[in-house]
C-alpha cells in the first residue's frame, strides 16, 4: 500500500471514529400543515393580518396590527377574563408583505405549565394562479414531556381545523359565531357563579 493509500486509509478511520463518537440531533418537533385555498393573495393575506380576517374564519374576536411587534391576540372566548380568551398577549415577530408572517403562540388556559411559555408559528402565502393560494403553517418551540405533549398534540388537530376553516370561508363565506358566543357565554357566566 501506498503512503498516499495509507494516510487516506487512516484519515477515514479517523473520520469514522469522530462521526461515531459525535451525537446524533434530531430535527426540532414541529407542527408542518399546509392548504389550499379558493382565494386571491390579497384575500388570504388580509384574512390572517386583520381583524375582519380573524373573525371570518379563526374566532369571534381579535386584536389584530400587522407589523413587528404589533398584537397578534386571537380571542376563542371573548366573554373570560383577560389572559384566558386564547392567544392572549401575543405579537407579530416578523411581516414581510403578501409572504410571510410569524407571531409567538401560547398553550390553552387549560395548560398553564405549557401557557406560561411561548412557541413561534410561520404562516407562508404563495399563489398557486390568480385564484388560489397555499398557505403553509409551521409551529415550532416545542419543549418535551408533560403538558408540552398535550399541547403539541391538541394544535397538531388544532391548526388543521383552523386551515380548514380558512378554505370554508372562501369557499361558503364567514363564519357565523352567535350559536359559539352563547355556549361561551352560558358558560362564563356557570363559572362566575361558582367564584
Amino acid at each position: 500500500m501506498t503512503s498516499k493509500k495509507r494516510l487516506t486509509a487512516l484519515l477515514t478511520c479517523c473520520l469514522i471514529a469522530t462521526c461515531a463518537a459525535l451525537p446524533v440531533l434530531a430535527a426540532e418537533r414541529a407542527i408542518d400543515k399546509e392548504i389550499v385555498v379558493p382565494a386571491t393573495l390579497d384575500a388570504a393575506w388580509a384574512a390572517w393580518t386583520t381583524r375582519e380576517g380573524i373573525v371570518s374564519f379563526f374566532a369571534p374576536d381579535a386584536v389584530v396590527e400587522a407589523k413587528v411587534g404589533g398584537p397578534f391576540q386571537i380571542y376563542i372566548n371573548p366573554g373570560a377574563p383577560a389572559g384566558m380568551r386564547g392567544a392572549d398577549d401575543m405579537r407579530f415577530l416578523a411581516v414581510q408583505p403578501k409572504k410571510m408572517i410569524s407571531f409567538d403562540w401560547n398553550a390553552p388556559p387549560s395548560l398553564p405549565e405549557a401557557r406560561a411559555q411561548r412557541t413561534f408559528v410561520i404562516l407562508r402565502f404563495v399563489p398557486v394562479d390568480d385564484k388560489n393560494t397555499r398557505v403553509t403553517l409551521h409551529h415550532t418551540g416545542w419543549g418535551d414531556g408533560g403538558e408540552w405533549d398535550k399541547s403539541y398534540a391538541y394544535f397538531d388537530k388544532a391548526w388543521g381545523n383552523v386551515l380548514g376553516n380558512l378554505k370554508k370561508r372562501f369557499e361558503t363565506g364567514p363564519m357565523d359565531w352567535t350559536e359559539w358566543l352563547a355556549q361561551l357565554k352560558k358558560m362564563n357566566d356557570g363559572d362566575a357563579t361558582k367564584r
